[in-house]
């Protein structure tokens, strides 16, 4: 027969501590008022104990859960197959547990998930959320706004009604791009094509305009919307090559493009670099150094980005959530990008 335990309560910390079961709260609970030295006792207590506060009550004294939920408005399959999420994710994770908070995932595969996701936030189950790859047209800033829930933006937000301003964390999209094709025409190429994101996000519609500072008079015809995936990258290539056969470098929206494009262009019989130089965004080892040939591309922090924008909603009042006051302008924090050389171009 085997000898149950009960679990640790707070009497028995105080009674081990010598404190009252008031003090013991205090501490465990992260309140202020209390002297070191008995702070240091209800600590001894509670790790010889093995006391875990009840998370339930917890929550009831200090209004927290010491838990972020992370949207990401992207589905399940894109979200598994791209590694910038996995490598955004590890940052937000690795800032969290830091600070003794869980990650609660929330994936949107359509529109009718938004709500259930606004429902959510708005039932007081998590402290703030982190949300990114939104699209222009997404309903779930709006929703967000509803739930009042303090929130921080990965990539700059698409919409400026003027009312409400927003924390937001972003790498310097536009610049970066502009230096990927001042490094083609520093090789001497000419005919420069831009294979786009999906231009319902604002990083794709950034490094389209980055692309455009530099090639200011650039054939329509050399730009070809893509969605940032592998296959939109291979059929944007195709297109490329039909409509312009002397095209003789591509700026990629990102490296899962320019491993698509790069695919297409030895299918074609197309060198590279000598015939068609490449270069892509992101700087995503899995994927850049495994490129044939290696990638050269546009480094932003991804993991970095992931840090900051925990960092940012953990820093509790000084943050601006969405209820922001009138008038307000965004909030952002842009990250610089590097070019990253290697054999594509």
């Amino acid at each position: 027969m085997t000898e149950t335990t009960s679990r640790p309560t707070l009497e028995a910390v105080a009674a081990r501590a010598g404190v009252s079961r008031a003090t013991v709260s205090r501490v465990v609970n992260g309140g202020d008022g209390v002297r070191e030295p008995l702070v240091e006792r209800v600590r001894r207590a509670v790790e010889e104990l093995g006391y875990v506060p009840n998370q339930a009550a917890r929550s009831l004294v200090t209004k927290r859960h010491d838990a972020v939920a992370v949207v990401i408005a992207e589905p399940e399959t894109r979200v598994f197959a791209d590694p910038f999420f996995a490598l955004q994710l590890r940052g937000i994770s690795k800032e969290l547990t830091a600070h003794d908070n869980q990650l609660v995932l929330l994936l949107t595969e359509g529109r009718d998930d938004h709500t259930r996701v606004a429902r959510y936030l708005a039932g007081g189950h998590v402290d703030g959320a982190l949300v990114f790859s939104l699209h222009l047209d997404d309903p779930l800033p709006r929703l967000i706004r509803g739930a009042g829930v303090p929130t921080v933006f990965g990539g700059r937000p698409g919409w400026s009604d003027g009312k409400h301003g927003a924390v937001y964390v972003d790498s310097d999209n536009r610049g970066g791009a502009r230096a990927a094709v001042r490094h083609l025409v520093g090789l001497g190429r000419r005919r420069i094509a831009h294979i786009t994101g999906a231009l319902d996000q604002t990083s794709a519609v950034d490094r389209l305009d980055g692309f455009r500072d530099v090639m200011v008079d650039a054939d329509p015809r050399l730009i070809v919307e893509s969605d940032f995936t592998p296959a939109g990258g291979e059929r944007a290539m195709r297109e490329l090559l039909d409509r312009c056969p002397d095209v003789d470098a591509v700026f990629a929206a990102n490296d899962l493009t320019a491993s698509g494009a790069l695919r297409v262009l030895r299918e074609r019989g197309r060198r590279v670099p000598e015939d068609v130089a490449v270069v892509g965004f992101d700087d995503m080892l899995p994927v850049a150094e495994q490129t044939d040939p290696p990638l050269t591309t546009i480094r932003q922090d991804i993991e970095e980005m992931g840090r900051l924008m925990a960092r940012l909603l953990l820093r509790g009042p000084g943050h601006r959530g969405p209820d922001a006051a009138a008038g307000d302008a965004p909030s952002g924090v842009i990250l610089p990008t590097t070019l990253v050389r290697r054999a594509s171009a």
